[in-house]
């Protein structure tokens, strides 16, 4: 079924980040915002209360790359997968969905997975900085032998961990043989995304 709109019809957006998953905001589009979005690559919205078109990220450069979009099933209401460049909300946070509803700011994206991709991002803005300023920038200088010696170090104490059965450690030496892969992925010139197509193609076949 094709996204039908009547004129001043307004459908609900949501927008999430296209490589992490993470729900990064709501907003509405009618037929016009729509054909804007499509024809510019980047997503407008109408806004209700300027009562005319606005591109995310018109003022700010704050903008939201589109990389797919998807309808649901009943053809009334959209998905939009797209590539942020800074911050989605207005306060400076990543994600406009950061509160509970007693108004208590919430740690962490949504879903909680989408931290892999945040701390690869991270690990890329790290790639100029001086060696001594950061420990990822220091790995990334080292190379293949530094960052693979990492690697091979935390996979011992993995199993170490696994072995006396305590999974708070094993938690937190997964997390650290995680992030030395996520710097080898830099090193390497590869996403993390790489490796979820491969698991994709895994499961396919499965």
């Amino acid at each position: 079924m094709m996204v039908q709109m009547r004129d001043n019809e307004l459908l609900p957006v949501i927008v999430q980040h296209a490589r992490s998953g993470e729900v990064l905001m709501l907003g509405y589009m009618n037929t016009e915002a729509l054909v804007a979005t499509r024809e510019s690559g980047f997503v407008t919205f109408y806004s209700r209360s300027r009562q005319r078109l606005w591109r995310k990220g018109e003022t700010s450069g704050n903008t939201l790359r589109v990389v797919e979009m998807r309808q649901d099933c009943d053809g009334d209401a959209l998905l939009v997968l797209a590539e942020p460049a800074g911050p989605t909300c207005h306060t400076g946070r990543p994600s406009c969905f950061f509160r509970d509803l007693d108004e208590t700011e919430v740690a962490g994206p949504v879903p909680p997975v989408a931290i892999v991709t945040r701390l690869a991002d991270r690990i890329h803005d790290r790639r100029d900085v001086a060696p001594t300023e950061s420990y990822t920038a220091k790995l990334l200088h080292g190379g293949v032998d530094r960052i693979g010696k990492k690697i091979g170090e935390e996979a011992a104490e993995v199993i170490i961990a696994a072995k006396n059965g305590n999974p708070a450690e094993v938690a937190y030496e997964l997390a650290d043989l995680i992030y030395h892969c996520l710097v080898l992925l830099e090193n390497q010139g590869m996403s993390a995304e790489a490796v979820w197509a491969e698991l994709a193609r895994r499961y396919a076949s499965s």
